[in-house]
């Protein structure tokens, strides 16, 4: 099931949502102006090691790098599926989520949800010197945002079905339900200390999002003042 737009026209600009977009793009096409061996050290520099950050970041005497990388590896991607697939959802779901919070709140927002997800992986497999990139644990939290502020909104999918593609209309809490039953099936399914997917960093985003929306939001909770179906 993949979401391609929905319809559910945000009041404000959400120029926050605009910003981290271009700077994840712009972010990307630096990396892949990098050489192999430049890509690679700019990824174990700026992407987030959970084993860098308890052994040398966390306590008396931190060092400021691997603090900061729970910030920089949010805007570093490991390809183009990567960083399309990041960046299609925050275009379809972070403008609404802007619209509710307000411009400064939704800044903090996606950026706590962030560093909550790089902690959330970080603490299960906190040795492994594999660096974690991608904007997919803050934008987890902006899917947890939508889903409580707008459950009734339909979103447009693209369900595969074989060679063919059946597009249909959901609403968000199906959508947004699914998505999160797959990555709670997928995190147990992982193999530990393994490169792949930090499935981890999706849930503990998704989390932070639904435990900080009521704190943060300026419209009214589960869809009261959006009147579409539930369907």
């Amino acid at each position: 099931m993949i979401p391609i737009s929905d319809e559910n026209p945000a009041s404000r600009m959400p120029i926050v949502n605009w910003a981290i977009l271009i700077t994840c793009i712009a972010v990307f096409l630096w990396q892949l102006s990098l050489s192999g061996p430049g890509a690679e050290a700019t990824i174990r520099s700026l992407g987030f090691t959970p084993g860098d950050f308890f052994g040398r970041g966390f306590g008396a005497g931190a060092e400021p790098g691997p603090w900061l990388t729970l910030v920089t590896s949010m805007f570093l991607h490991g390809g183009l599926l990567h960083v399309g697939g990041n960046m299609l959802y925050l275009w379809i779901f972070g403008n609404n989520v802007e619209d509710a919070f307000g411009h400064g709140r939704f800044f903090v927002f996606y950026m706590v949800c962030g560093v909550a997800a790089a902690l959330a992986q970080a603490l299960s497999e906190p040795q492994t010197t594999i660096p974690m990139i991608g904007a997919s644990g803050a934008i987890s939290g902006v899917l947890g945002a939508y889903v409580m502020i707008y459950p009734r909104a339909r979103i447009t999918v693209i369900i595969p079905l074989g060679v063919l593609l059946y597009p249909t209309k959901i609403s968000s809490i199906y959508v947004v339900g699914f998505w999160f039953i797959m990555q709670l099936a997928s995190a147990a399914l992982a193999e530990r200390g393994a490169p792949g997917v930090a499935w981890l960093a999706h849930v503990g985003g998704f989390v932070a999002g639904i435990l900080l929306t009521p704190l943060l939001s300026q419209f009214p909770l589960f869809g009261r003042h959006y009147r579409g179906p539930w369907r």
